[in-house]
């Protein structure tokens, strides 16, 4: 086997929360009252243009956490012709990584602005009948199929983006049409299809308020099908269109043919060019930016992972046994609460950076370890910042414990358990939904500023907070390399942003007062 497998702890919590999305995803689906929260999310232009560019940047984190390590090349071969055991690299690579790959191998010697065909820094060199020079020489990758036409950079770069994007305008024309053709099949399927696929493709709103398909028909009598525009809208048209219920296909569209108007030409100038610049070290920013963006969603998710049973367990528990239970839990939020958070995290985060530092037999590879310090780091992120949603959980349940029906099934001698998971937490599921969404942008940017102030992720990941941590000393100088802090400011700012209008338009289909 050309390559040996590796899981790290970070993978398998990845990966445990992609399968456990697709087991909400079920689990919505045979739900009337949860699918009819979704549909509303759904009929969101904003929430499905956000859910679409959060589906890129979770993609992009799939495929950065399947990891592999190459196998080196088979040594002399021992004496007797007995067969040597395999040796694999201890770099760590990831899918991504192999993707990636031109990106990741073209290292230059230091700075190098975007698009640039010479070093930032110049050199002495002596040039014959000339003497001592001191110029930026060339760079060893970007734009070295130029040779000496380095005039020709604008042009080329010009008609190489204007290629790629005429070629993604055409993958997104394709996919439009094939997404029209689809709507429209399944519109003029209406009233021969099974009830089950009518139940799941439009929301009762939708059948309720758009007039081509409330019409009562004979049977075999065909009716009027909606205009593209109008399906795009609201997958049904109608009025109604996109708020009543049906998918903001538009939506998605627009965002896909941003998408396909930038991503493919950047993709294909970074083959030849480094359209993000480099580094000190001379490492493609672009590739810096792409690994990062695992690094900000494992922060955002495995964090809310950890403090998602703490939250919910103290919190129904105070608000609904109340007395000494109650006091004991506002005792421990409320001491939490004074401590100073960073100081705690800083102090737990060295703590266990002495831990590691003193056990080295533990790992294999610098990505294990530094893996081991992701997740610690996740871990007391989310031991301190649990008390907010459950302090909220807290109020919401003493309110429900007081309804007549909870009282009623106390009267009857139902056990507090049946109570709770039958009639407490089902009632507070949309709190916890809108708490998570919204928690998700916070913890991104709670790790740029934590590994900008040398508490975040090991120094050997990569992430938006180290990227930011190494640009901000150049800040200063002349000429001021601007592109690290720039390029990861602006993919945080799109990913913090998507997640805030996604979380926007949960809390709008799920809280009762916005009906």
């Amino acid at each position: 086997m050309p390559f040996q497998i590796v899981v790290l702890w970070s993978d398998l919590l990845v990966w445990l929360l992609f399968a456990s999305a697709l087991g909400f995803a079920l689990l919505v689906r045979r739900s009337p009252p949860l699918r009819s929260a979704w549909r509303r999310v759904g009929a969101r232009r904003s929430g499905m243009a956000a859910a679409t560019v959060l589906l890129c940047f979770a993609l992009v984190g799939l495929l950065d956490s399947l990891h592999y390590r190459l196998r080196l090349p088979a040594a002399t071969e021992p004496a007797g012709g007995s067969k040597a055991s395999a040796q694999y690299a201890v770099e760590v690579l990831s899918l991504l990584d192999a993707l990636a790959a031109p990106l990741r191998t073209r290292n230059e010697k230091t700075y190098s602005a975007p698009f640039a065909t010479r070093l930032l820094a110049k050199e002495t060199r002596e040039v014959a009948g000339v003497g001592t020079v001191r110029e930026q020489p060339r760079l060893k990758h970007g734009g070295a199929h130029l040779g000496e036409n380095e005039t020709e950079l604008a042009a080329d770069v010009g008609f190489t983006a204007f290629r790629y994007a005429a070629l993604g305008f055409l993958g997104w024309a394709l996919l439009t049409l094939a997404l029209l053709s689809g709507l429209r099949r399944c519109a003029a399927d209406w009233g021969t299809t099974s009830e089950s696929w009518q139940q799941m493709v439009l929301a009762p709103e939708v059948k309720a308020k758009s007039q081509v398909f409330t019409v009562d028909r004979e049977p075999g009598q065909k009716s009027e099908l909606p205009g593209a525009w109008a399906l795009l809208r609201g997958a049904a048209g109608g009025a109604g269109g996109a708020a009543g219920g049906g998918l903001a296909w538009d939506a998605v569209l627009a965002v896909l043919l941003l998408l396909a108007l930038l991503l493919p030409p950047l993709f294909a100038l970074a083959g030849d060019y480094h359209v993000f610049g480099t580094d000190k070290v001379g490492q493609d920013v672009l590739y810096q930016v792409l690994k990062s963006i695992r690094t900000g969603l494992i922060i955002g998710l495995v964090t809310t992972l950890v403090m998602l049973p703490l939250a919910v367990l103290l919190g129904i528990a105070a608000g609904y046994f109340r007395g000494w239970v109650d006091d004991l839990i506002q005792y421990l939020y409320t001491v939490l609460n004074s401590i100073p958070g960073v100081l705690l995290i800083a102090a737990a985060v060295l703590m266990m950076q002495v831990v590691i530092d003193t056990h080295p037999q533990w790992f294999s590879t610098a990505a294990e370890r530094a893996d081991l310090r992701l997740l610690a780091l996740c871990f007391i992120l989310g031991i301190t910042s649990w008390t907010g949603l459950c302090r909220l959980l807290r109020g919401e349940t003493l309110k429900l414990r007081e309804l007549e029906y909870i009282q009623a099934a106390q009267a009857f001698g139902v056990s507090h358990a049946r109570i709770i998971g039958r009639h407490i937490l089902p009632n507070l599921m949309h709190i916890v939904v809108i708490a998570l969404v919204m928690d998700f942008s916070g913890l991104v940017l709670a790790e740029a500023v934590l590994s900008y102030v040398g508490i975040g992720v090991d120094p050997t990941m990569t992430s938006f907070g180290t990227m930011i941590n190494n640009a901000r000393l150049e800040l200063g100088r002349e000429p001021v390399v601007w592109w690290s802090l720039a390029a990861a400011f602006a993919t945080m700012f799109v990913l913090v942003l998507a997640a805030n209008l996604f979380a926007d338009a949960v809390r709008d289909a799920f809280d009762p007062r916005m009906q």
